[in-house]
């Protein structure tokens, strides 16, 4: 601005710096969130406790999106400035503050539900329903509809890779299509037609889907819990095999 006053902006460039570290807070501390949901279901817990932590990851995506609105408006109100370059020094606060009060007016309950990870919240969290539900409810109906629901679960998973043809151990899922494949062989298979300048289709059978990008995929960690839970099983019905095996040998000997 020749003759007039100049404006830094190094500090507000510092403060927004410091303003994308606290998201990153609100990311972790939504993992967390996400994490004890799965525990809890899991471990056959109360629903209120599970329910309780739906209500942080909602409160968790109302400070995001403050968040996201305040530094939207200190981005666009310092580009104004440097488009429009006043001569006189303008209050920053309260543009700021104008510009903040704006975007939060527009705000409604329903902007909530989609921040990415309330969504990917949401949808782990029905399936480890599916997979570990509380034998203990007392509405038969319910009880019959969980068992169907079990069933056809359990039916229609696959916990085999259909890339490797091997048990999965780190499954990440397509949001686009649904399919799930281990993390390192879908990853291998995208970089290598990337560098092709190919296109990447879903490896599994019968799937139209043919343009799978790196920004598709999230970690399937119902899945995941599901293939630990039934191998800690099978080593439990191998053990008890194995010290049933044993304590007939004895007697029999």
């Amino acid at each position: 601005m020749p003759g007039g006053a100049r404006i830094s902006f190094n500090a507000v460039e510092s403060s927004l710096s410091s303003l994308k570290n606290c998201q990153s807070y609100i990311n972790t501390g939504m993992d967390i969130a996400t994490h004890i949901a799965f525990d809890l279901v899991e471990s056959f817990n109360d629903a209120e406790d599970v329910n309780s932590m739906e209500n942080d990851m909602l409160e968790y995506a109302a400070m995001d999106r403050q968040l996201n609105h305040y530094m939207r408006a200190v981005e666009e109100t310092v580009n104004q400035i440097k488009r429009e370059k006043p001569e006189n020094i303008p209050d920053l606060k309260y543009l700021v503050k104008e510009k903040f009060t704006a975007l939060e007016s527009k705000n409604s309950d329903s902007d909530l539900e989609k921040n990415e990870k309330y969504i990917y919240f949401k949808d782990q969290l029905k399936e480890m329903r599916k997979q570990f539900c509380h034998p203990s409810d007392n509405n038969n109906e319910a009880i019959e509809q969980i068992d169907e629901d079990i069933a056809v679960t359990q039916s229609q998973m696959n916990f085999i890779c259909p890339i490797t043809q091997m048990e999965m151990k780190k499954p990440v899922r397509n949001k686009v299509c649904g399919h799930t494949y281990e993390e390192d062989a879908i990853l291998k298979i995208i970089q290598t037609r990337k560098q092709q300048k190919k296109e990447v289709r879903c490896p599994k059978i019968g799937c139209s889907h043919t343009n799978i990008k790196e920004s598709d995929l999230v970690p399937d960690e119902a899945l995941k819990r599901a293939i630990d839970s039934q191998k800690k099983q099978s080593w439990t019905t191998l053990e008890k095999s194995a010290g049933y095996a044993a304590a007939t040998k004895k007697i029999c000997c």
